[in-house]
């Protein structure tokens, strides 16, 4: 089984991939576990770390360039896992850039399939920014999409193109729409959720995090690892056990802003706690003396993060 991954050297493509090469096989229409003996990953910017493993091929390139398209697919790519995309915030701010891969280059994608005309089974991660205003509590996958972004704008065109492709037997589609996924490491990105990972994140690593949002606001939120575990679940999945509506809101965990930061306060009383119980211990023994203490610098993190917090309401 050949696989492909647009969006390979990303947040989640990697952790994506490593996952699929750990699992070594995925399921074809008619439910039967082939080997993967082939993982393309392609990106606009080269892996970070290579992947040694040898069924892993990492090409650097514009999935929106036609080109580069038809030489990373062909008829042997059983399934795609299409996770390319501009970020919202970047998205919002050049108009041109979010239509030409969020849009141009999924289009070219699914015509690309079209015209080999094998069916390839691809999952699509879409976003909740399909969503915009007053929303139900429960949001079900056939609530009206009223998105108030290019970006959602974005993906809920794609969304469309891959129920139509799929309906005319082009592709067997799935679309996973995605909440705000957190905790994300490293550095902020350009989304407009950016701000929820490092309300966790900055703190947790002594640095002061800013919240550009009231205590009040509620998140849809997933983590990482069930972020990719729904992701195979969602290709796995029979076809016809989704029907004709291929869109699938990912379950979640509905929080505030005040209920995230209480959940951080707690985390790190208890590592504070084990931190200092630790210390304590090591500096009972006569040839040992304790370390920095870095729980106190994350308790100033803390309280200018609550600081920062009370200001934004």
């Amino acid at each position: 089984m050949k696989v492909l991954i647009t969006g390979g050297a990303g947040f989640l493509g990697r952790r994506l991939a490593t996952k699929l090469l750990e699992r070594g096989a995925l399921k074809d229409a008619d439910g039967n576990e082939h080997a993967i003996e082939q993982l393309v990953l392609v990106d606009m910017v080269a892996q970070p770390v290579p992947f040694a493993d040898a069924r892993a091929r990492q090409l650097v390139g514009d999935i929106s360039d036609p080109k580069f398209l038809t030489s990373v697919i062909d008829a042997d790519t059983d399934s795609i896992f299409h996770l390319a995309a501009i970020v919202s915030g970047q998205a919002e701010a050049d108009f041109e850039l979010g239509m030409r891969i969020n849009v141009d280059a999924s289009r070219r994608l699914l015509d690309a399939c079209r015209s080999l005309g094998h069916c390839p089974r691809l999952v699509f991660a879409s976003s909740v920014a399909v969503y915009g205003g007053e929303l139900p509590v429960l949001v079900l996958d056939n609530a009206p999409i009223t998105p108030q972004s290019s970006y959602g704008m974005q993906k809920a065109v794609v969304e469309l193109f891959i129920n139509d492709y799929t309906r005319k037997g082009f592709i067997d589609g799935r679309v996973l729409r995605l909440p705000t996924i957190c905790v994300r490491p490293g550095k902020p990105n350009a989304a407009a959720s950016s701000f929820a990972s490092g309300i966790i994140r900055e703190p947790l690593n002594g640095e002061t995090a800013i919240c550009p949002v009231g205590e009040n606001t509620r998140l849809w939120l997933l983590s990482p690892q069930t972020a990719i575990e729904s992701l195979l679940f969602g290709h796995d999945i029979a076809a016809e056990a989704l029907g004709t509506n291929r869109i699938i809101n990912l379950q979640g965990r509905s929080l505030t802003i005040a209920e995230m930061v209480a959940a951080l306060e707690k985390s790190l009383v208890r590592k504070w706690s084990s931190e200092f119980n630790g210390r304590a211990t090591h500096a009972s023994n006569a040839s040992c003396r304790p370390g920095p203490v870095s729980w106190t610098q994350r308790a100033h993190a803390r309280s200018d993060f609550r600081a920062t917090s009370t200001s934004m309401r």
